[in-house]
């Protein structure tokens, strides 16, 4: 077998079984970030920081899911949206995010952060949120779902070498968000 598909089998094999320690980590998971939280989020391009405003995440329990509302800005410039965290499988990391206008998303819980990864309006999104002592950190990458570079994905030296492509990194959305009251 080529080196690089070796290489690929171990690398996925090794993704695959860390997900399901991370995923069985934190039994807390969302009771632990549970509260209104608050903080500035920085939005950075390649040029450099962009715009900073005011932003809170109000995680709270339902019966069956919590409640997930970001509110960016402040007094009648905020922008308040209103999202459920769903269980789908909670024992393997699995969630929902449910944007209550027909919009769903995937959710994991690995290694302790939240992640979501999506495609919007031509744009590919990173979403991650983690706990990180009292700080709820809050970031977001997105770039065009266009690949900038293709490479790769022919035969050398007897091998066969995978085609990859790379993503532009366009935007960087940043927030450390700290409990109130």
């Amino acid at each position: 077998m080529p080196k690089i598909n070796r290489i690929l089998r171990i690398l996925i094999l090794l993704l695959a079984g860390l997900s399901q320690i991370g995923a069985a980590q934190d039994v807390f998971f969302p009771q632990a970030w549970e509260g209104h939280w608050a903080g500035r989020l920085e939005i950075f391009n390649p040029d450099g920081k962009v715009q900073d405003l005011p932003m809170q995440l109000i995680i709270e329990p339902l019966d069956s899911a919590h409640r997930w509302t970001i509110i960016y800005g402040e007094g009648e410039e905020a922008n308040q949206r209103e999202y459920l965290l769903k269980p789908v499988q909670p024992a393997r990391g699995l969630y929902a995010i449910d944007e209550q206008n027909s919009i769903v998303l995937d959710a994991i819980y690995i290694g302790g952060k939240l992640y979501s990864r999506f495609e919007v309006a031509g744009n590919l999104l990173l979403s991650m949120v983690e706990l990180q002592g009292d700080g709820l950190h809050y970031e977001i990458i997105s770039g065009k779902a266009e690949p900038r570079n293709i490479t790769g994905g022919e035969k050398r030296e007897g091998e066969d070498i995978p085609e990859v492509k790379s993503y532009p990194v366009v935007v960087r959305q940043l927030a450390v968000l700290r409990r109130k009251g």
